[in-house]
């Protein structure tokens, strides 16, 4: 494929902003390309299945890279981690340019619908019914002011379950878990943005936006980089039993290396999953922007 040579993990390990453009443009294409193919609410998932398939391959190629890591019988465990921590950093970059480009294009579409001609609540319409249904069940497990973080952690590890099956049974089946959330925090934060401008009284439209924008950021992202981290980690830990398996190292001593490995990167992720839950359920509430009606 065109893509395969353009990028590897290689390169995307050593220049990993590079991820970050490529996530913006790619989804950006799947964003134009799912509504011309499929219109109005059809292009939902369309969307988020085409932005997946620009990601296969670089993911699939990664997560053989990785395995190929934990062979390396001259390589510590504390240098396999750091050694790992260059694919997730990768991931993480393509995840947020996936993201702020859904976010862009809501916000751009919304703004000028006359010039576009399309409707963001439409072509996003099952990422707005997820929303909706994740702020219904929010709503019945709040305790006082803040949500219970006990039922924040058990919903982020059942998406984490998801990452690593995925991964473990179609490889690089993840990204597409990750995709999807991409698209509903990227509304969210597209939704956010748009409250906080429709509710500032007025004052130069540029500060508006730079406030809105950094308002919408910080109600999503002070727990959300860690959940989607701990999903990578998940899901980086299924890929490379996966591709283990594959190279038929079943049974072997690598074998059961790769498994140890894999094993410790799943407690890591559960651990930054309980880390994002209490900053989800303690922190972000505190710290986020009011919203003053005009």
């Amino acid at each position: 494929m065109v893509f395969e040579s353009f990028i590897n993990p290689k390169f995307a390990e050593q220049k990993p902003w590079i991820t970050f453009f490529l996530g913006f443009i790619f989804a950006s294409i799947a964003i134009f390309l799912g509504n011309y193919i499929f219109p109005a609410e059809n292009a939902s998932l369309t969307i988020v299945f085409l932005t997946t398939l620009f990601f296969i391959p670089l993911f699939y190629l990664t997560m053989i890279y990785e395995e190929k890591k934990d062979l390396d019988n001259n390589v510590g465990e504390k240098k396999l981690l750091k050694e790992h921590s260059r694919a997730i950093i990768f991931f993480l970059m393509i995840f947020l340019g996936m993201t702020l480009a859904f976010m862009f294009w809501y916000i751009m579409f919304t703004l000028f619908p006359l010039f576009f001609s399309i409707n963001p609540e439409i072509i996003f319409k099952i990422q707005g019914d997820t929303i909706s249904q994740i702020n219904g069940n929010v709503i019945e497990s709040v305790s006082g002011a803040m949500k219970d973080a006990f039922f924040v952690l058990e919903n982020n590890i059942q998406v984490m379950i998801f990452c690593v099956l995925f991964s473990f049974i179609f490889g690089a089946g993840a990204i597409f878990i990750i995709t999807w959330n991409a698209s509903v925090i990227g509304l969210a934060l597209g939704r956010e943005f748009m409250k906080f401008v429709h509710a500032a009284s007025g004052g130069l439209i540029g500060v508006v936006y730079a406030k809105a924008t950094g308002c919408a950021l910080l109600r999503y992202f002070i727990h959300g980089i860690p959940e989607i981290m701990a999903y990578f980690v998940g899901g980086l830990a299924g890929g490379i039993i996966s591709a283990a398996i594959i190279k038929h190292d079943f049974g072997s001593e690598k074998f059961e290396k790769v498994i140890l490995d894999a094993a410790l990167l799943l407690l890591i992720a559960v651990g930054i999953l309980v880390v994002a839950a209490f900053l989800e359920a303690f922190i972000t509430p505190l710290l986020m922007c009011r919203i003053i009606p005009t």
